[in-house]
């Protein structure tokens, strides 16, 4: 028995032993690339940046809490009854996961890396490091503090805990590192090209992409260090931000059978609520009555182009998606807990913009660099033009991006300008009236397009004005989220780190935590 214990026992061995010759070279994947191939990454990292997690994050969780949309369900109902946090946490996918899906932070670290190297690559490491500014903008604006100067290095330096960083400090370096990287742009040397999705390498139209979000972090910055957010509001403005549609930062869409290809927004809404008219939707989505109301209030002709009601001229005639105003009725949010008798006579998403497949992103736009300069203008830092007359600009730009979308998005100059009579700047109002019509103007005008920063904007200047909903059982005690929940796989893999960063922001790390510069 010792014996055949022992020819057992060295048996799988031996194999081994007898298969170890060549075994490396068999377990490489050929058709794999064992070096980074900048332009690849770049353009993942853009399109992974704006794509993940939108269905949980910027449509179910912010899109219900800035009363976009409503749904009759509990399970979906993260925005709309404050009822789940998991959706919140598929954001910090950014910092890696499914290698398709996520790991942009990954990505950009390793395009940076890379082009860093060689100097002739100035502008390709300028456009990467802008983008890290953009992608760690939002994650530090959802989150809080998060790691940022660790980040994305557990393949060159193997940390895998990297520590978490104060969001001032974060702010401080994006800041940094856009001017820095506007200043290092060389006309003279190569660009990504068609690698580089927004501006094909084109490196004005980069600087103007570079101020216009410099613009916007200074802003930010208004409730906690005013001096800063002058400076850094000045300087955006002075070096030239996005006021021309020709500068809009876009990434193009295609209809076909890659769905990677797809808009990834009517991707996830025709995936998870509106994939066929009539009857009940997956997540029971419905637009909300909050934004339907304001538009119908306000006359705003978008209402048109964003919302239609599936009728029908018979019970065996075919759905027929109507804009008629007065057809338009949002769903309450928090109102039901089972599908509601009327359900088909609410408003849902327009078929022919909205839920394109080939439908353009607007990733940055002058009707928000318009509202941010009006508000600039309020505050003295601005004096080329008024605050009335950026808020008009904003509010025509605003109008006729919307064109992009097809035939169905085209608003009439006619309507702009009868929206405008009836809706003027409030010139003569308080700096409040001011502020919320900005505010509020900045809720319509990004619509879908960057909910992210309609929530943010939103916790810095409380506007535009929302009832929040109090759904029994819900985990904010009736209040609207304000930061979204870390993932408990952070308190496992890198506890310590996290253990600090979050005794750091009052001691919880739930839905109604605070960002620094939320006040």
């Amino acid at each position: 028995m010792k014996k055949l214990f022992k020819v057992l026992y060295l048996a799988p061995a031996l194999f081994i032993a007898s298969c170890d010759n060549g075994f490396e070279e068999m377990n490489v994947n050929p058709n794999a690339s064992t070096e980074v191939v900048p332009g690849f990454l770049f353009t993942r990292a853009q399109l992974v940046t704006v794509s993940n997690n939108f269905t949980g994050a910027a449509y179910l969780t912010i899109g219900g809490s800035m009363q976009h949309f409503a749904t009759y369900k509990e399970v979906p109902g993260a925005g709309d009854k404050y009822f789940n946090f998991g959706y919140s946490q598929g954001s910090w996918q950014l910092y890696g996961g499914d290698p398709v899906s996520q790991g942009a932070v990954i990505d950009i670290t390793q395009v940076i890396e890379a082009v860093s190297e060689n100097p002739a690559d100035v502008n390709k490491l300028s456009a990467s490091r802008i983008w890290k500014a953009y992608l760690f903008h939002r994650l530090t604006d959802l989150y809080g503090d998060i790691p940022y100067f660790d980040a994305g290095k557990a393949l060159s330096s193997q940390n895998f805990t990297p520590k978490y960083d104060t969001q001032q400090a974060i702010y401080a370096d994006l800041l940094k590192e856009l001017e820095e990287s506007i200043n290092a742009f060389d006309a003279a040397q190569p660009t990504f090209g068609t690698s580089d999705l927004i501006y094909g390498g084109d490196i004005a139209k980069w600087k103007k992409f570079a101020y216009s979000l410099m613009l916007r972090l200074g802003m930010r910055l208004t409730e906690v260090d005013a001096a800063s957010a002058q400076t850094w509001v000045k300087k955006a403005i002075a070096g030239g931000v996005i006021t021309s549609d020709s500068d809009i930062a876009t990434i193009a869409y295609v209809d076909g059978s890659i769905t990677a290809s797809r808009n990834f927004i009517a991707a996830g809404l025709m995936s998870t609520d509106y994939v066929s008219p009539g009857g009940d939707n997956v997540e029971g989505g419905k637009l909300a009555k909050t934004l339907v109301d304001h538009l119908k209030t306000t006359k705003d002709p978008r209402l048109n182009v964003i919302s239609v009601v599936w009728t029908k001229a018979s019970a065996t005639a075919p759905y027929v998606a109507d804009t008629a105003t007065a057809l338009q009725k949002g769903m309450p949010n928090a109102a039901f807990n089972s599908l509601p008798a009327d359900f088909d006579s609410y408003s849902e998403p327009n078929p022919n913009t909205i839920l394109k497949y080939n439908a353009p992103l607007l990733v940055f736009t002058p009707a928000e660099v318009h509202l941010l300069l009006a508000e600039a203008g309020l505050r003295g830092w601005y004096t080329a033009t008024t605050p009335a007359a950026e808020y008009e600009s904003a509010v025509i730009s605003g109008m006729k991006q919307w064109a992009a979308f097809g035939a169905g998005g085209v608003i009439s100059d006619a309507k702009i300008a009868a929206y405008l009579k009836a809706n003027p700047f409030k010139a003569a109002g308080t700096l409040a009236d001011k502020m919320e019509q900005i505010g509020t103007q900045k809720w319509v005008t990004l619509f879908l397009e960057d909910e992210y920063e309609i929530w943010s904007n939103w916790r810095r200047t409380g506007y535009p004005k929302l009832t929040p909903t109090n759904y029994p059982g819900n985990l904010t005690g009736g209040k609207i989220p304000t930061r979204f929940v870390i993932p408990d796989s952070e308190e496992q893999y890198n506890k310590v780190n996290f253990y600090e960063a979050r005794d750091r922001q009052g001691g919880v790390n739930t839905l109604s935590s605070l960002v620094w510069w939320d006040k």
